[in-house]
């Protein structure tokens, strides 16, 4: 039998309780990420990214600004 929202009873949680679920298991991914093999074009833009925060790390945004754009709209 497949696994699915249905069959494991999530379709059924609050919302509150789903988002919680969606957040816990993005950790939990999160934490193998390092497992997850890369391509090679992803890893060229992974260091090209790192070469430029590193060119000009003021270019860099914190979490709480990403935020505030993104609820801006912008």
């Amino acid at each position: 039998m497949a696994t699915t929202l249905e069959t494991l009873g999530i379709d059924r949680l609050p919302l509150d309780e789903k988002i919680a679920l969606a957040h816990d298991l993005w950790e939990s991914i999160a934490a193998d990420a390092e497992h997850l093999p890369l391509t090679g074009e992803q890893k060229l833009l992974l260091d090209r990214r790192l070469a430029e925060l590193d060119a000009n790390p003021s270019s860099a945004l914190t979490w709480d600004q990403i935020k505030s754009r993104v609820l801006r709209g912008e």
